[in-house]
């Protein structure tokens, strides 16, 4: 059969089509590639490959092949591969004994591209060797001192007993000999690790993929690679990039859900690769922090918005990525407060902060929470929630152990707070006891003894008596009384009350109910607090009244303490002395507190 001819009625040339594809698959390989790029493939009649050889390389990175040879592409992919390991390896040096030299770096190529399974090694290049873990050094040694074995002898890449590298006196390369061709083959060895990384985590096909990464995938790439912190979180999130899931969540920027672990990047926001690193860093640190399980009943925009300018603020002091110009709420003034501090400030001023833009948008959290209620009390919940406090605590070690940069004194103790579990509010409320009601030092009394030792009057028997000073060692309760009150919530702060009161030798309290008016209960003893009380009132909630009463009572110490017992919805209050307040977890007050909070569960 006829040979079909191209419209130019000249035969395909199919030696030279198989050596272009073998030498486009090595330019798509990841490791080959820096080589291929910086090396010639010269098959011109008259070139420095021998007649019964495949190939040679010469020290200023030309790849010289036979002109007329015909083979299979993945042949030539293997001969090819062959010579620039040569170069990548660093194997073009000359030595006093070239061919022994030659013959050790031929078995030490070979090994390699055996272990690689690259390419087909050609029938004719025959090659039987122990595939030994030595070195080219030490193969140079072993030759010099033995001879090159037998099995070495056999045609290679050059042909029969010929050097596949030489040195030509006289060389036109378009790249001068001193080009480090080590770093080249660094590179490709960085590329190869990084391709098979994205191929196990499904983001390619294939090794070599030469998939483009969007801006958002490499700034998790470079989080993953470079940045300790937050690397161990980046790695456990998949980046979701839908315009249209974003359009249907209604994310303007970004968001993260916790429990799905999906990080949502909008590709309509057009964010660079430097925006993407902030925003990542954003997005993740609320995550890390575990800010969805801080909010304890908090309004979640309100909380979104506090936990925003914390974070931002650390993340412009840290230099991580660039600002952009959407969505990011910083103040100069705020992010060195804690993020409860800056909630509270952000309630007594909501006209302002009602109307501001989060990553998601304006009125809304980027953190999504699209789970019952009550899924943070399950076993799944408690793990996940154990898994990111270690991701963010081991990443932090990390951090500093290797250098990585400044972190903010704040950030710092906040990640390290998460390794410490959360103090009762009934432990701290003894510490706010403890404080404000040191341990009595009682005194020896040698007073005259009572009737029923007068069978002995001489003999005196001393006692302990409290101190003068031990009738104002007290503090107030204001009791909120109202409707809304929860009698369980009554029940276990007075019962706290009553016990670290007697523990503390406190001998009565002065209780002052109040609903729309105060009712004053005097001065009762702990005892008559946990079992005795009967609340009055349950009408609205007005407290200032009864603060005021027991500020200007002229039968109440002027230095004593006072605790406020309610569910927090009552009136702004106005407090002149020390005070706490103690109120259900979930709820807030509608003013800024100065005293502390105990939040009872």
């Amino acid at each position: 059969m006829a040979r079909k001819r191209s419209r130019n009625n000249k035969v395909p040339d199919v030696a030279a089509e198989n050596l272009r594809k073998a030498q486009d698959a090595l330019q798509s390989h990841p490791l080959f590639s820096p080589l291929m790029f910086h090396t010639t493939v010269n098959r011109q009649d008259g070139n420095l490959c021998p007649p019964d050889g495949w190939a040679v390389v010469t020290s200023g990175g030309c790849i010289h092949v036979h002109p007329t040879k015909r083979a299979e592409p993945e042949e030539w992919m293997y001969v090819i591969a062959h010579c620039l390991l040569h170069l990548g390896f660093g194997h073009l040096r000359k030595r006093h004994r070239p061919l022994e030299w030659n013959a050790a770096c031929d078995v030490f190529v070979t090994r390699f591209l055996s272990s690689l399974k690259f390419g087909r090694s050609p029938v004719s290049v025959n090659f039987a060797f122990d595939l030994s873990g030595q070195s080219e050094e030490r193969l140079y040694d072993n030759f010099c001192e033995r001879g090159i074995p037998d099995s070495l002898k056999e045609p290679g890449i050059a042909g029969a007993c010929r050097q596949d590298m030489i040195f030509p006196s006289k060389e036109r390369v378009l790249w001068n000999h001193d080009r480090n061709w080590q770093e080249h083959f660094a590179e490709g060895l960085s590329m190869a690790v990084e391709s098979a990384v994205n191929v196990a985590a499904g983001r390619e096909t294939k090794l070599g993929g030469n998939q483009k990464l969007t801006a958002a995938q490499r700034a998790m790439q470079w989080f993953i690679s470079s940045y300790p912190l937050l690397g161990a979180l980046c790695s456990t999130f998949e980046i979701i990039e839908d315009a249209a899931v974003c359009a249907r969540l209604r994310i303007s920027v970004a968001a993260v859900d916790p429990v799905t672990r999906e990080l949502y990047m909008n590709p309509q926001a057009g964010l660079s690769e430097e925006e993407c690193r902030f925003v990542m860093a954003h997005e993740l640190l609320h995550v890390g922090l575990r800010h969805g399980a801080r909010r304890c009943g908090r309004d979640p925009y309100l909380w979104n918005v506090a936990c925003d300018y914390i974070i931002n603020g650390w993340l412009l002091e840290m230099g991580v990525g660039e600002l952009p110009g959407v969505g990011v709420l910083h103040d100069s003034q705020l992010h060195r407060e804690s993020a409860e501090s800056v909630y509270d400030y952000i309630v007594a001023n909501l006209r302002r902060y009602r109307k501001l833009c989060t990553m998601r948008g304006y009125g809304l959290s980027d953190v999504l929470e699209r789970e019952s209620p009550g899924w943070w009390n399950s076993g799944v919940a408690i793990s996940l929630d154990e898994f990111y406090k270690r991701c963010l605590t081991q990443g932090l070690l990390y951090h500093q152990d290797q250098g990585r940069g400044l972190l903010p004194a704040g950030l710092v103790e906040e990640i390290r707070a998460l390794s410490q579990p959360p103090i009762p509010w009934d432990v701290e409320l003894a510490q706010w006891f403890d404080e404000r009601f040191p341990p009595m030092e009682k005194i020896r009394s040698f007073a005259r003894p009572s009737r029923r030792q007068q069978s002995t009057p001489d003999i005196p028997r001393p006692s302990w008596v409290a101190p003068p000073d031990a009738v104002s060692r007290t503090f107030g309760v204001v009791l909120d009384t109202s409707g809304s009150m929860d009698r369980t919530l009554l029940a276990k702060a007075l019962g706290a009350i009553a016990g670290y009161s007697t523990s503390r030798d406190v001998p009565a309290v002065r209780v002052v109910f109040c609903d729309a008016a105060p009712y004053d209960q005097g001065y009762l003893a702990p005892d008559a607090i946990a079992g005795r009380v009967q609340v009055r009132g349950r009408g609205g909630t007005v407290l200032q009244p009864a603060i005021d009463l027991l500020e200007k009572a002229t039968d109440f110490p002027k230095d004593g303490p006072l605790l406020v017992i309610t569910d927090g919805y009552c009136d702004r209050m106005i407090v002149h002395r020390d005070h706490a307040f103690l109120i259900p977890e979930g709820n807030n007050l509608p003013f800024i507190p100065k005293g502390k909070i105990f939040r009872i569960k």
